[in-house]
């Protein structure tokens, strides 16, 4: 590498909380390999808001509403504000990768071409970036991290703290999860389920929700969720907060020797970046290329309906229609509760939970 940049546009809007943390590696190396650098991403709310503490990133914008044309007109903006010396960039859309070669800076814009079936998305754009002769070989193994700020830590920490007290617990939540009064077990280290997907392609069943938080109360341990509500009396619901504050409870949930479980969707990748362990389910996305990094299980991995390089050209994609089951994602329903409670009971011990 000989070349350095002094003003670099990251450009990320594909909209998704999970894409932006895909390509946090590549936006961290970019910093360590030109010292000095100005280092701006365009992204979407409310992803942006976990980049505005990381001290790789000297400013953060965002589109100004939510009016077709918005993420050209906001990359337009970009580009007048300072002009960029390079630029990398997901977004291939509405002309956007155009518009960026227009500016005349040194752009890449073709991050997913030629994609392998078993290489991580993230680690794609890492070895493309090499390729380009921007990034070094010892780059490609970097992995996502979320720059949490002191605060948020804090926040975190007494969010999970209150959670998982007896003292801290809301009473009907404790009597719920833990029994009457009196019959209270020592806490062991806790497990997050997220619920929703998003998607409802990715969506786990109700009821294995349900059987896997049981099996996971009755070993002890205090079962949080994230998502629209628990799936079981067993669990004991985050409230609703900013993303940079659910990193801090991701990360109080790792200190504690804890895992989070859920399919493939921003909010498990943001645990996985928090330095939370992951169990991750995946269905309709093959688990070799999307991968969070823990423990990824793979559903129905026969499924000759999946493309992995092209998801969204599948059949089940954007409407959830099953074409091997009337009732739901075949695939996600094939993750049996007990293989995700074997999987989460590996990771406990792994990390030896900590009290807390």
């Amino acid at each position: 590498m000989t070349d350095r940049y002094r003003e670099i546009l990251v450009v990320d809007l594909l909209g998704g909380i999970g894409d932006l943390i895909m390509l946090l590696p590549a936006v961290h190396a970019l910093a360590r390999r030109n010292p000095g650098a100005r280092l701006r991403v365009l992204t979407h709310d409310p992803g942006a808001g976990l980049l505005r503490a990381d001290p790789a990133v000297d400013a953060v914008r965002t589109p100004r509403h939510g009016r077709p044309g918005a993420e050209r007109e906001a990359v337009r903006d970009a580009l007048a504000e300072r002009r960029p010396d390079l630029v990398v960039s997901t977004t291939r859309y509405d002309g956007i990768p155009d518009l960026l070669a227009a500016s005349g800076a040194r752009c890449v814009t073709d991050l997913w071409r030629k994609p392998p079936p078993d290489e991580p998305v993230g680690t794609r754009y890492l070895r493309i970036l090499h390729e380009e002769g921007l990034l070094t070989a010892a780059d490609v193994a970097t992995r996502p991290r979320v720059a949490l700020a002191p605060a948020v830590l804090a926040a975190g920490e007494q969010v999970v703290t209150a959670l998982v007290s007896l003292a801290g617990a809301d009473p009907a939540l404790v009597a719920a999860a833990y029994g009457p009064a009196g019959t209270a077990r020592p806490l062991r280290a806790p497990v997050v389920l997220v619920t929703e997907a998003g998607m409802a392609v990715k969506r786990w069943p109700a009821p294995w929700w349900r059987r896997l938080a049981d099996a996971l109360h009755r070993r002890g341990h205090p079962v949080l969720s994230v998502g629209p509500e628990p799936v079981s009396p067993s669990v004991v619901p985050l409230p609703r907060m900013d993303l940079p504050v659910l990193a801090g409870c991701f990360a109080a949930v790792a200190r504690r020797g804890g895992v989070v479980v859920g399919p493939d969707t921003g909010p498990v990748r943001l645990a996985a970046a928090s330095g939370a362990a992951t169990v991750g389910l995946f269905g309709p996305t093959w688990a070799r290329r999307y991968g969070i990094g823990g423990v990824d299980l793979q559903g129905l991995p026969e499924c000759e309906h999946r493309l992995p390089t092209a998801i969204t050209e599948q059949s089940c994609w954007w409407q959830g229609d099953c074409p091997l089951s009337p009732t739901g994602p075949a695939c996600m329903a094939d993750l049996r509760p007990e293989r995700v409670h074997a999987a989460v009971r590996t990771l406990l011990t792994r990390t030896g939970e900590k009290p807390p």
